[in-house]
């Protein structure tokens, strides 16, 4: 139970409901009760009739009552417990909502160095699955524990009351079935942390399929992919089995003692009557009726008793990401006025999945207003530098300032709504193409969204579809072309109107025409604010105001186009080659 004290937070903010609930629980057993007294009440008259006690008018009287009672206290009793479903249930529907934002909400915070380590299939198993596991303990195992100690509480009073001796014998084999419960619970938990890991295991197998299946089609692997699904489906059913052999023992076990109960109430209830030591043969229906009552509540014990099992084991994985602390945290939480001059001053990262140093003692500046080009050959860190601009990773050594602010000095919500970013792989959501261009700016009118269309030379494939603007796109931007792609997530990023641009090789699917047209609107466009271009290609780079080019995490070169075309080296020799590309062509 350690792991699910996470949730006395919840069990707090919603303790009015649970209050009510276990009120209207209380008290609706209490009107089920009737049942078994105005049974036996039965019993009596009909014993008061045939010894001739009382007319049979009389007779009809008490026995009509009886029934009222037992049918008014059956409706009321009803009533209570479709309300009682209503009080507790709700809670665990409102703790579900509040749970799985928390979790989706430490998502967002973790950094990128956790989603690396981590697949996307578990992550959602965890904010569903084991959310849902969660839930069930959080409502039904609640409503029943409170249902079955209430009841339970109130039985055995009744039956003391009505025989103490007769109540000594019912409830001999209860303490034989907690023995059994406590043991089945140990391998039940056992068992329920290995089916939600294989249920991650599939859901990863399968996200990862679907999201991959055009490079599975295109080699034509589909029934070794199925195959392997099949592999770990059946090994997912195989641990399902095994829980379901070791709960499948709770209900025999609860009608076996219930059952014993039942005969034990008929053999001594029926010696205790022979002996006189009880009144009426209506104290036996009584008692039946009693333990019969207890059946279900005793059964669900097991029942509850899997639940929290596997709750616990769900809790537990979800506990293990909400512990994690986010490697990247916002500091300062005053609004921070952003500029545009960027400076790196003996920079040096590694990353922590990998233990590769991307960069070595890396050193640059930009003005607010200027373009910086970045060129090397692929994994000398480009991106990289990128993603500490925006703050997506912390450096191990040096200073970066934005402005003359470190850049762990400003608040992360303002540094990132300034930085409008192009992925090098476009990523797109399944949304329509004005919602995806809008993504930079929720408050930009249609005007603003085709304006930044056109800027990114996407407008007039746009208006090619059906449906224009209004297009849903498939999932990661899948209707679209690479080209398509890249060019809506320059719209995306220029409709911020951002202080910082940064493009990283984001033309790299585009013709070199297109790629000019884009260039020459981007110089318009960034006027006054601060460019940063990663690119494969001299053209992306020639009007940068600074180029710098990077090799191992270094920067081996650094000028204008004009300078570095005429120094030998990696920039002259790109150039040189992509000219000459240029004129064959």
């Amino acid at each position: 139970m350690k792991e699910l004290q996470h949730l006395n937070k919840y069990f707090l903010k919603y303790k009015a409901h649970l209050l009510v609930g276990i009120i209207i629980t209380i008290t609706a057993r209490l009107f089920l009760l009737f049942t078994p007294r105005y049974v036996k009440e039965i019993f009596v008259v009909i014993e008061k009739y045939k010894k001739e006690t009382i007319t049979l008018e009389v007779f009809k009287s008490e026995l009509l009552v009886a029934i009222m009672y037992i049918i008014g206290a059956a409706v009321i009793g009803g009533i209570l417990t479709f309300f009682m479903r209503q009080a507790i249930i709700n809670v665990s529907r409102y703790i579900e909502y509040d749970l799985k934002n928390e979790i989706y909400n430490q998502y967002q915070k973790l950094s990128l160095n956790f989603y690396k380590k981590n697949r996307t299939g578990d992550l959602m198993n965890r904010i569903t699955e084991d959310v849902g596991r969660v839930r069930m303990y959080s409502g039904p195992a609640i409503m029943y524990s409170v249902n079955t100690l209430a009841l339970f509480v109130i039985v055995i009073i009744y039956m003391i009351n009505a025989s103490p001796k007769l109540t000594l014998y019912t409830i001999a084999p209860l303490p034989i079935l907690s023995v059994i419960i406590y043991k089945l619970s140990k391998e039940i938990h056992k068992r329920s942390t290995i089916v939600q890991e294989y249920l991650s295991k599939l859901s990863t197998f399968t996200q990862e399929s679907f999201s991959g299946i055009s490079v599975i089609k295109a080699y034509g692997i589909e029934p070794q992919t199925s195959t392997n699904f099949k592999l770990l489906a059946t090994e997912s059913k195989e641990k399902k089995i095994n829980l379901a052999r070791v709960q499948a023992w709770f209900f025999p076990m609860m009608i076996l003692l219930i059952g014993t109960s039942n005969l034990l109430v008929i053999y001594v209830g029926g010696m205790q009557y022979i002996n006189g030591e009880i009144e009426s043969i209506g104290t036996i229906a009584e008692f039946l009726i009693y333990v019969n009552m207890l059946t279900w509540p005793v059964a669900t014990v097991g029942w509850v008793t899997s639940i929290i099992q596997q709750a616990e084991a769900s809790q537990k994985r979800i506990n293990e990401f909400l512990k994690i602390e986010p490697e990247i945290t916002n500091t300062i939480n005053t609004q921070t006025d952003i500029k545009g001059d960027i400076v790196f001053n003996n920079v040096s990262f590694t990353y922590d999945d990998t233990n590769i140093q991307a960069l070595k003692n890396i050193s640059f500046s930009i003005k607010e207003g200027e373009t910086l080009a970045i060129l090397g050959k692929t994994g000398s860190g480009k991106s990289t530098i990128l993603d500490l601009i925006g703050r997506l990773y912390d450096i191990d050594q040096g200073t970066i300032n934005i402005g003359k602010t470190s850049i762990e000095q400003l608040n992360l919500t303002n540094l990132r709504d300034r930085i409008g970013y192009v992925p090098q792989e476009a990523f797109l959501f399944s949304d329509t193409i004005k919602t995806n261009i809008k993504f930079g700016n929720h408050d930009a009118s249609d005007d603003d969204v085709i304006k930044a269309a056109k800027n990114a030379q996407v407008h007039k494939n746009i208006l090619k579809f059906n449906k224009g603007y209004d297009t849903v796109l498939g999932e990661r931007g899948i209707t679209l072309s690479g080209g398509q792609k890249q060019r809506v997530s320059i719209a995306r990023a220029i409709i911020k109107s951002p202080k910082i641009l940064l493009f990283d090789d984001c033309l790299s699917a585009v013709d070199t025409e297109t790629e000019e047209k884009i260039l020459k609107n981007l110089n318009k466009i960034s006027k006054n604010k601060t460019s940063v271009i990663v690119s494969h290609r001299v053209s992306s780079a020639k009007n940068a105001n600074k180029i710098i080019v990077l090799d191992n995490g270094k920067i081996v070169q650094e000028g204008t186009h004009d300078s570095l075309i005429n120094i030998e080296g990696y920039y002259k020799h790109l150039y040189t080659k992509q000219l000459s590309e240029t004129e064959t062509k």
